[in-house]
């Protein structure tokens, strides 16, 4: 054991002198290796609109759960786990040196319509009973989140390209696209879609109003307790960067009459990030390491070629 440990010793210390040399040998001084991450660009304006997109930086979301909307807003706020199934996530898990739970929703919210209600608490059912090891989350089975749903990915961030007519919106997970036209008018017949349609306008110089109808039904809910909806949904997004230029915050109304007795008022909030425009696909090396019980990812049902 001591002879291989010096091995592994000796090798390692081989490998650092070879890496040394070479780094030597291309005029790559240590200070360069150690040199700072460019500065952020923190303008919350440019060239009269607010600074969403860059090539040198990302919005990264802080959490995977809506937060109640700004102190003093009226309305009823997000869906909450049910108090009888308090949620703990792995990182606050291992911090605290606990066992994670599973996200429960709370189904007795009277916000809910009876449908709704019904269909959650069956979800929260076939949790608990272990018929799913972990219940379904779009992004984690590579499934679209939704409208306002894949706002809620939290482990790669997200991009903006604003142009004179549209903007879009970029998860570096998947690759996936939401275009905002730069319109007051919704089509007269939208289709619905993952993402529906969505319409937006500048309000001053430092947010971005999008206005979203046309969402479809299938895997898709407002949030990761499963919370449903039909394809009334109705949904308004306030993007708004922060006066430091460090923070972008998402104020989100939902409004489905089919779904809910009232509108649901959310937020969501990113930190801007020194990441430059990466590509991840979600499919790639997506294994089932544990055996679990996982809700199937989407396959197409043909070949590309």
């Amino acid at each position: 054991m001591l002879k291989f440990a010096s091995r592994l010793l000796s090798s390692t210390a081989a490998k650092a002198a070879a890496a040394s040399a070479l780094v030597a040998g291309l005029g790559i001084g240590t200070a360069a290796l150690s040199a700072p991450a460019p500065q952020l660009d923190l303008s919350v304006t440019k060239d009269g609109m607010p600074n969403l997109a860059s090539i040198q930086f990302a919005w990264l979301a802080d959490g995977a759960d809506w937060m109640d909307p700004p102190q003093g807003a009226s309305g009823h706020g997000r869906i909450k786990n049910d108090p009888d199934h308090p949620f703990l996530g792995n990182v606050d898990a291992i911090r605290s040196g606990r066992q994670p739970t599973l996200r429960i929703g709370n189904a007795k919210d009277p916000v809910l319509k009876s449908w709704a209600a019904a269909q959650m608490q069956a979800s929260n059912d076939e949790a608990l009973a272990g018929k799913l090891d972990v219940p379904f989350a779009a992004q984690a089975r590579c499934w679209p989140g939704g409208v306002p749903g894949q706002l809620l990915y939290p482990a790669e961030p997200i991009y903006f390209i604003q142009t004179p007519k549209e903007v879009w919106v970029i998860w570096q997970r998947d690759h996936m696209v939401r275009r905002v036209f730069l319109t007051d008018k919704h089509s007269p017949n939208v289709k619905p879609d993952w993402f529906g349609e969505s319409i937006g306008h500048y309000d001053g110089n430092d947010t971005l109003v999008v206005d979203t109808i046309g969402l479809s039904t299938k895997n898709s809910y407002l949030d990761n307790f499963r919370t449903p909806h039909t394809t009334k949904e109705h949904v308004v997004e306030r993007f708004t960067i922060s006066p430091d230029g460090k923070k972008l915050t998402a104020t989100v109304t939902v409004d489905d009459p089919d779904t809910f007795n009232e509108p649901l008022h959310m937020m969501q909030t990113w930190h801007k990030v020194p990441n430059p425009l990466l590509e991840t696909v979600c499919a790639e090396g997506n294994y089932n390491y544990f055996n679990q019980k996982l809700f199937p990812m989407p396959e197409a049902p043909t070949t590309d070629f």
